[in-house]
């Protein structure tokens, strides 16, 4: 599985901690596509890392996305203006098992400042084998899957009739939220060879114009 982390200003000095904490899964193929700890990126903030996950998301790019903020709220409400993205608040670990199997979906908000202390790097890794240590969408409670699995498919006809497409919102969004975006060069490579190429690079000739 393709997965994004895509780290704001306010907790880019957890980048290093998320990144270490995915390691151990080796199922993963990782890309660092937001603000790195030491790097040279341009500041992002929710607004930003919101919009780049979403549009890597509904362009196949990744698979999956982990963002986050201070309180992981910012980021969580972000993600969750776009179509086609079902995010969860990750807090502790049961957090990712219960999102994993009830919610499955393609998107995690991590509270990288507040409560984030002593052991708070072990906290993400036990969340992490939480959230990818079971196949998704089994349920739960296991009475309950079929309803679960219903309910999941009717969220996603809601979002696709709620939303405009993504080349859409991106002409209608303020350029100064867009515009930080053409010097992250890692989310650029990773459009430039999403699935949905031609719409991708469409958007990305939108964003390098701004």
């Amino acid at each position: 599985m393709r997965l994004a982390v895509i780290n704001e200003v306010s907790a880019r000095a957890k980048n290093t901690d998320i990144v270490s904490a995915l390691a151990e899964h080796a199922d993963l193929t990782v890309y660092n596509a937001g603000m790195s700890a030491n790097g040279n990126e341009p500041e992002l903030t929710y607004l930003q890392t919101g919009l780049m996950a979403a549009l890597l998301l509904n362009y196949g790019a990744c698979d999956f996305a982990v963002g986050g903020c201070g309180t992981g709220q910012g980021f969580l409400n972000s993600v969750l203006q776009y179509p086609g993205v079902v995010c969860g608040l990750m807090t502790e670990p049961l957090d990712g098992w219960l999102f994993s199997q009830i919610n499955a979906g393609n998107c995690v908000s991590l509270a990288l400042n507040k409560g984030y202390g002593w052991a708070g790097e072990l906290n993400l890794k036990l969340i992490f084998r939480e959230l990818f240590r079971d196949p998704p969408g089994a349920g739960y409670p296991p009475a309950r899957s079929e309803s679960q699995a219903q309910s999941r498919s009717r969220l996603n006809e809601i979002s696709r009739a709620a939303h405009f497409g993504m080349p859409e919102i991106l002409r209608r969004l303020d350029p100064a939220v867009v515009r930080p975006l053409k010097g992250c060069e890692v989310f650029r490579t990773l459009l430039e060879n999403a699935d949905q190429r031609e719409p991708a690079r469409q958007s990305l000739a939108y964003i390098g114009s701004l």
